[in-house]
């Protein structure tokens, strides 16, 4: 048989699917977060029509005020759920966070900076004995994190009521350095007659960073690499255990914003706040695409998630329902969304 004319092309090889073009429509099928995109769109549009006042700009910031206190944590939260792990600890993380700064400031009589900069040291060390502890032992995340969840849910009320006598930390609204560090973690931003909290650049700020790390660094492809399987990561040279720990700290750092900003919005902190929240995060990552089993997932996902958890929230209360049953309608959702989104994921795998 003679050889092909000069400068024939030869022809890709058959099944090698980084030669194959995707048209839009199957790169948009392929993308984690469209199922919480087409749930969050049917959301706005109900309650745009159940509720009058929905859609006032007054409202809408609420909307996103409440997405933001969810959406700072569900962040990291999804990162880890991509890594194939998962953290029960981050509720009273928050609050741990919170009454470090405020009774460490309190009793050293220092400036609240002070406290603020204890707080994020101790903070980071719990996610790294998350971290340590997981890569170590080889438990499960979540035994680990539901014994750090109890310790924590310990020490946030005995060390309060040995030091405070009661179980709400003392204020610390008059002391030097209080108001820059509001104006840091807890002010509001003015767009017009609208107000905007601060945790909304937050929030916005760290899906930004977190998208540019999955999507355009080694360590995004690392994350996904141990979701997927931490053997085989490992033998092609993936370092497992400094991506499990690093993800733990993202987490601790995403808590100690979020207790900052729950410090100098009302100047004393609740003890036993923030117990269930971490069922919050982890629910807003799954709507959003992250699969349980780690390998999949993103953090524009985690924000719409945490938008929808912010709607449904505020979009009760507009249209003047019982909230009583709020917890039902987040159920409901959950369900919903994780089905979609295993019907957009297996339509997205059939049409590659």
């Amino acid at each position: 048989m003679s050889a092909p004319p000069t400068g024939t092309p030869t022809p890709p090889v058959a099944g090698d699917e980084r030669l194959v073009h995707r048209s839009p429509a199957r790169r948009l099928m392929g993308r984690p977060e469209l199922g919480s995109v087409v749930g969050a769109i049917a959301v706005f549009v109900f309650f745009a029509i159940v509720a009058d006042n929905f859609l006032q700009a007054s409202s809408l910031s609420t909307v996103l005020y409440a997405s933001s206190t969810i959406g700072i944590m569900a962040v990291p939260v999804a990162l880890l759920m991509i890594g194939g792990e998962f953290d029960l600890s981050t509720g009273v993380m928050v609050t741990s966070s919170a009454l470090i700064s405020s009774m460490f400031s309190y009793q050293m009589t220092a400036n609240v900076w002070v406290g603020v900069g204890v707080s994020l040291l101790v903070t980071l060390a719990i996610g790294f004995f998350n971290g340590f502890l997981l890569t170590r032992t080889k438990l499960p995340s979540f035994i680990i994190t539901l014994g750090t969840f109890l310790m924590l849910t310990g020490l946030n009320l005995g060390f309060t009521k040995l030091i405070s006598g009661t179980v709400s930390t003392k204020s610390i609204g008059d002391m030097e350095g209080f108001s820059s560090a509001r104006a840091l973690f807890a002010s509001h931003l003015s767009l017009g007659d609208v107000d905007l909290q601060v945790t909304i650049v937050w929030w916005l700020a760290l899906v930004a960073l977190a998208t540019w790390v999955l999507l355009r660094t080694r360590v995004g492809n690392w994350i996904f690499a141990v979701g997927g399987g931490a053997d085989a990561a490992r033998a092609v040279g993936v370092p497992v255990n400094r991506t499990k720990i690093g993800l733990y700290m993202a987490v601790a750092f995403a808590a100690w914003v979020s207790g900052q900003h729950l410090l100098f919005s009302y100047d004393v902190v609740q003890s036993g706040e923030g117990v269930g929240n971490e069922f919050l995060y982890i629910i807003a990552a799954v709507i959003g695409g992250c699969l349980m089993t780690g390998g999949y997932g993103s953090a524009i996902g985690s924000a719409v998630g945490a938008f929808i958890f912010g709607m449904t929230s505020k979009g009760i209360v507009y249209a003047q329902w019982n909230p009583d049953w709020f917890k039902f309608f987040l159920g409901g959702m959950l369900l919903l969304a994780t089905l979609l989104n295993a019907w957009v994921r297996k339509r997205a795998e059939a049409s590659k």
